[in-house]
Parts: C-alpha cells; sequence; structure tokens
C-alpha cells in the first residue's frame, strides 16, 4: 500500500482541513463538497483524512462492518452475536464516476433468487464504506440517478436493494466527501443540499506559501515513507484530538440563546427547508468539542453559518455562492443582543453592569477579528442593490463609456461595448429527433437505463435490469427438458433477459451568436442575451454540455469550448461586445469544426445547432451564399439544428428564415421562443434527414 500524503503537512487551506476534521469528530454533519480550481490539493487532503480516523471494532467475517457492540439486527450475513469483534482500520472507498448502479448498491443474484428462492447480495461500495469515508471525486460528474442513491443513503444511514421483489437492507454510515470544479459543471440545488459543508479552495497566491507548497510536495515525492515519518509526531497529536473531541461531543450543550442565533441566521438568508438548521446546530456543536469545550458560543455558529449556509443559498447556476459576512455578523450581534436583554430583565440581582457580550460571554459574538473585518466588504458576493439601480438608470451613452467591456476589439472602430443581459424566461423545450444512445439527461428520447420499458433483450455483461416477463417466456418451454418437477421454475443463465428502457438523454447545444453591428442595438442585444441566458438554463436544467460561437467583424470565435458549466458560458455571454461585419459563414464554419472534433470525443451525445442571429450576412464577397453553403454543411451531416430569429421592426426580410431553411431546421422568433407564448412551437429541431423523409 502507497503511502498517503501527510494531512498536517498540507499548506493552507484551513476552511477545507476544519470541515473535513469536524465531519471526522460528528459524521452526524452530513459531509463535506469541496469546490475549487484543479491542482488545489482537494483529493489530497481528503484521502490524507482517512489515516486520521480511529480504528474501529468489526464483526469478524462480516461483509458489511457491523459494530460487535450493537450489530445491524437486519445484517444480510447476519444474526450477529455480540463479542468483542476485530479491530481494522477506518476505510476510504472511492465511487468512480463510470460506476454502475449495481456497483455501488450492489447486486442481487437473480438466477439463483428466482430458481432456488435465495437471497445472494455482492455488497457494493455503500456497503464497503460502511463506518468509513465514501469519497467521490468530480461529483458534478456523477449521473444524477447515482447522486440520488448516495444521497439517499447518507441521510438514512441504510442502502436498500431492490429487484423483482426481492430486496435486501445493510446499514451504510459514512463520511460522505465531494470533490468538484465548477468549470465542469454545477450539482442541482436540491442536491446541493444534502451536503452538509461546503468549502471553496483555491491556490495561494502568496510566493512564500507557493514555494512551501512545491518544497513538501517535491520531499514526499521523493521519499515518501521518510516524509511522512517526519509528520508522525503531527499526525498522531491530531488523530488523538479527533479521539478526545468525539469523546466530548455528547457533553456539548446547545443552549437557547444559540438556537435563537442559528434560526434567524437561516431566516436572515431565506435558505429554504429546515435541513440548514439542523446542520448549523451540528456543526456548531463540533466545534466547540473540536475546541475542548462543553458549550457553543457565538463565534462557533458564526464559523458554522461560513460552512453550512454558502450553498444552500443559490437559487440558479448563475448566483454565485457564499455569504455577505457584515450582514451575517449583524443578524448574531442582533439576537445575541435581544437574549442578552430578554435575560437581564429576569436576573433578580439586576446587575448594572452585564458586559457587552451577554450571557455566555465570549466576547466576540460572532464579531470577526480586527484582522479581518478589511476583508468582509471585498468576500460579500453580492453588489448593494443600489449598485443595480443605479446602473439601470443611466443612459446608454454613459455606459458604453464607462463599462471596462468597451475596449476596442479586432471588430474596428464601430464596435460597442457590451450590454447587459435582459432578464432570462423560461424557454419552450428544443430537442432532437430520433432516439439517441447518449449520457443520461433530460432533453431528447433515448435508450437508457433508467426510464419506461419498451422491450427486452439478451444481456451484454453483468444482467442490471431484469425483464422478469421476457424471462419467463423464455424459460417455460424448456421445463420438461430440464426435469422440472416441483412447483420452481428452472432458470438458467441464457434465459435471463434485460430490460430495454427509454429516458432521456444530455446533448451539446452549440450556440452560434451573431454580435455584429446590426445586432448592436442595445435594448436587441440585450433581449437577445436574455434569450440565450434562458436557453443556458434550460440547458443546465436538462445536464446538456454547452458551447459558445460568436461572429463578428470579420472573423468568428470559440468563446467557450464545450463544457457542462453553463456559468462559465453566462460568464462569457455578458462581456461580449457587439459591432463590425456580419461574417455569417465563419460563425456557422467555426461551429462545424467544433462540432466534429466533439463527434470524435463523445460520439454517442448529439449535438443541437442553435444559431442566434437576423440572418443578415455581410463583408467579403458573396458573404449570402457563402452562409448558405456553410449551413448546408450542418445539413448534409444530419445536426439538428434551430435559428432564433432576432429581425425586429416592421419590415422584415426574412433572412432567418431562408437560413433555417438551408440548416434543414426551425426558426423561430424570440417570442415564439418563451414558455408561455401563444405560438405554436415544433417540440422537435427538425432535422434534414427528417425533411429528407
Amino acid at each position: 500500500m502507497s503511502t498517503r500524503y501527510p494531512f498536517t503537512a498540507v499548506v493552507g487551506m484551513d476552511d477545507l482541513r476544519l470541515a473535513l476534521l469536524l465531519n471526522a469528530v460528528s459524521p452526524a454533519v452530513g459531509g463535506v463538497l469541496v469546490r475549487g480550481e484543479k491542482g488545489t490539493a482537494k483529493s489530497t487532503a481528503v484521502r490524507a483524512l482517512a489515516d486520521l480516523l480511529p480504528a474501529v471494532a468489526v464483526v469478524a467475517g462480516c461483509r458489511f462492518s457491523c459494530d460487535p457492540a450493537a450489530p445491524d439486527p437486519e445484517c444480510p450475513d447476519g444474526p450477529h452475536e455480540s463479542g468483542p469483534g476485530t479491530a481494522r482500520a477506518a476505510r476510504m472507498v472511492e465511487l468512480p464516476v463510470g460506476a454502475s448502479e449495481d456497483r455501488l448498491v450492489g447486486a442481487l443474484d437473480i438466477e439463483r433468487a428466482l430458481g432456488e428462492g435465495v437471497k445472494s447480495f455482492e455488497p457494493g461500495l455503500l456497503a464497503d464504506a460502511h463506518r468509513g469515508i465514501l469519497y467521490v471525486d468530480e461529483v458534478n460528474l456523477l449521473h444524477d440517478h447515482l447522486i440520488d442513491l448516495l444521497l439517499d443513503a447518507a441521510a438514512m444511514g441504510s442502502s436498500y436493494v431492490e429487484r423483482e421483489g426481492v430486496s435486501v437492507r445493510h446499514a451504510a454510515r459514512f463520511l460522505l466527501v465531494g470533490t468538484m470544479n465548477p468549470e465542469e459543471g454545477e450539482l442541482r440545488p436540491q442536491l446541493l443540499d444534502r451536503f452538509g459543508l461546503t468549502v471553496e479552495v483555491a491556490a495561494s497566491r502568496e510566493p512564500e506559501q507557493r514555494v512551501e507548497v512545491v518544497r513538501r510536495r517535491l520531499a514526499y515525492d521523493d521519499d515518501p515513507a521518510g516524509f511522512a515519518a517526519r509528520w508522525a509526531e503531527d499526525e498522531g497529536a491530531l488523530r488523538q484530538r479527533i479521539v478526545a473531541a468525539r469523546e466530548l461531543l455528547p457533553s456539548v450543550t446547545l443552549g437557547d440563546a444559540v438556537l435563537l442565533q442559528i434560526a434567524a441566521t437561516c431566516a436572515a438568508f431565506e435558505v429554504d427547508g429546515m435541513r440548514a438548521d439542523i446542520v448549523m446546530a451540528r456543526t456548531a456543536t463540533a466545534l466547540a468539542a473540536w475546541a475542548g469545550r462543553t458549550e457553543v458560543t457565538s463565534d462557533d455558529v458564526r464559523q458554522a453559518a461560513l460552512l453550512a449556509l454558502p450553498h444552500r443559498r443559490r437559487r440558479n447556476p448563475f448566483d454565485a455562492p457564499g455569504l455577505d459576512q457584515d450582514k451575517l455578523d449583524e443578524t448574531l450581534e442582533q439576537f445575541k443582543d435581544e437574549q442578552s436583554t430578554s435575560e437581564r430583565s429576569k436576573d433578580e440581582d439586576d446587575d448594572p453592569d452585564p458586559g457587552p457580550e451577554g450571557p455566555g460571554g465570549g466576547g466576540g459574538g460572532g464579531v470577526p477579528p480586527q484582522g479581518d473585518s478589511p476583508e468582509n466588504p471585498a468576500e460579500s458576493p453580492e453588489p448593494p442593490e443600489s449598485s443595480d439601480a443605479s446602473e439601470s438608470s443611466e443612459s446608454s451613452e454613459s455606459s458604453e463609456s464607462t463599462e471596462p467591456s468597451a475596449a476596442p476589439a479586432p471588430g474596428g472602430p464601430g464596435e460597442r461595448a457590451a450590454v447587459k443581459a435582459a432578464e432570462p424566461f423560461r424557454t419552450k423545450m428544443l430537442s432532437v429527433p430520433g432516439l439517441g444512445e447518449g449520457a443520461a439527461g433530460r432533453r431528447s428520447r433515448a435508450r437508457t437505463d433508467h426510464g419506461r420499458t419498451t422491450g427486452s433483450r439478451r444481456p451484454q455483461g453483468a444482467l442490471t435490469k431484469l425483464h422478469l416477463a421476457a424471462t419467463v417466456q423464455a424459460a417455460a418451454p424448456h421445463q420438461r427438458a430440464r426435469g422440472r418437477s416441483g412447483r420452481g421454475l428452472v432458470v438458467r443463465r441464457d434465459d435471463l433477459r434485460q430490460a430495454t428502457r427509454e429516458g432521456r438523454e444530455g446533448n451539446l447545444v452549440l450556440f452560434v451568436v451573431d454580435a455584429s453591428g446590426s445586432m448592436a442595438a442595445r435594448q436587441r442585444m440585450s433581449a437577445v442575451k436574455g434569450a440565450v441566458l434562458s436557453l443556458l438554463l434550460d440547458a443546465y436544467q436538462r445536464r446538456d454540455k454547452v458551447g459558445l460561437v460568436t461572429f463578428r467583424g470579420k472573423d468568428a470565435e470559440l468563446a467557450l469550448p464545450p463544457t457542462s458549466s453553463v456559468d462559465a458560458a453566462a460568464a462569457r455571454l455578458e462581456t461580449l461586445p457587439t459591432g463590425g461585419r456580419t461574417p455569417l459563414a465563419a460563425g456557422l464554419l467555426k461551429a462545424h469544426d467544433v462540432l466534429r472534433v466533439e463527434r470524435l470525443r463523445d460520439p454517442s451525445r448529439r449535438p443541437l445547432l442553435v444559431v442566434v442571429t437576423d440572418g443578415r450576412a455581410t463583408g467579403g464577397p458573396e458573404p449570402v451564399a457563402l452562409g448558405a453553403r456553410a449551413a448546408r454543411l450542418h445539413a448534409g451531416e444530419g445536426t439538428a439544428s434551430v435559428v432564433v430569429d432576432c429581425e425586429s421592426g416592421m419590415v422584415r426580410l426574412g433572412l432567418a428564415g431562408e437560413l433555417a431553411r438551408e440548416l434543414g431546421g426551425t426558426a423561430v422568433t424570440l417570442d415564439e421562443l418563451r414558455a408561455d407564448s401563444i405560438a405554436g412551437l415544433v417540440k422537435d429541431a427538425t432535422a434534414p434527414s427528417r425533411r429528407a423523409a
């Protein structure tokens, strides 16, 4: 077994280390989600935590790690008699992104279950992780149905496997840790809420700290065992502190004053549901135990809020996670003072100088140290509301002259500054025709592992979803030849049939946005950006990959390569300047190159081309003819497409409709794009092959 990098040797990352240690002290906190850019030691810190956890006592021979002091009465390997058991190190189990459902929850031997009536169960990763750590790297890339199973098990402390009337249950209590790079896509808000704590990590910008990181890493790579030995004393001390905090945890009291502060904080930040209150209470209690105290203070509540609330305030993928720390401090101070006033009025002694802290002392009351206060305004993720109001009241001319994106780009002197997008709206669904086999999602019809059953086939590899009727039908003609004498059905492996299911897939939605001078009127471009932002939000909800190509001036550029991060696309869209000529052909050819490369990378993911333009083409010889030829390239390859017609005014040329016909797709106006629009919209983006038929 390779030597892990020591936890105490990790440089910086104070919030990350604290969040992991609090969960080690109290797994009831609910796990940690670590968000950060690549190369920031996220995985290193998580893997190092496993060596700090105390050894666990297990029932000898039990595949489900039952506690010998209190064995699980429903353990599939049980029943167990209580006894001393054996000790082993706490496990850290890693869940690969490409794991199957059977690998996660375990698998039943369907052949034995049908033929012999025997529950033959092979445990999965949830059983292996019981009483240890379950680590999911790139958790945002995990399929939705696996995340649902994972988080349900983490919430209930047990895993259920049910298939064709046969069910198995086993305990599954573990410390759940997920890491993710937000550039590769976000988790859905309801899934973010299931993680107890979240931490944002980033590489230090301090040269001295970066030097120390490199120095330690090189020393570890040269001699892992020797490097670990130099940190063994610190590791041992930290391990003992975890044990001591676990023992102290049941003695920690959570007073009414502190509970009031927790509830007031969650209400002030408009957090949905009650999970945040519970997680904050558990986190604050773990903080007190970690500090060696038996009473929770306002400082504990403040720190708990910074770890437990930021990810629960996101309403859509374009919201930045975080808390306004000034507002947090005001809330804590307000309710600390109210509690102090209430208690002073009941105090018969009527102490004239109870102190500014109120009951319980602590002196801090959630107020950060003086050294941190200058940073608070910079850490606040949301600008004051008045700033938006002032911006909206400015004239077009002053906005264009003051916005930083007004700097000239290759489009020439006619280029204009970027404008803000209009308010996004709910769009009608656009989908790719036919039946795909891409990654699970929510846009186009596809053969998937989950969905409605449409038929059966012989299994290719391990059987995952049994089609019971087809299996019985295949086995029935052979019962006499197989010597069946009793009531049971004699089933052979060749009789088993896999259920084929139809669900939805995610697509690659490639936006090609016209940013030329013909689109540059401020109100018009604002509406266009609002429409694209709405489509991006729809792509996020339907689990698509997105890409962004823009064209203006003399050429087109790939503003955002295909990615699962729709908030990155929204950020690029926000700073998009406009102006210059309309190289329509260049934009379509750039999109063609992007799709060609993506077909090689991920051939199962079908593309949907969304061209946002008024249909005009200028610049160079025969720009209209060149645009039509470029469009026919997409049509010839069967690319599903939609043209969002941005033309406005009393007189319309209908150029976007002509472009849609060349692409073999559908043209819709901005008004028709709205889900509540009266105008009809074809649900499927018609592909050339369908038109030809």
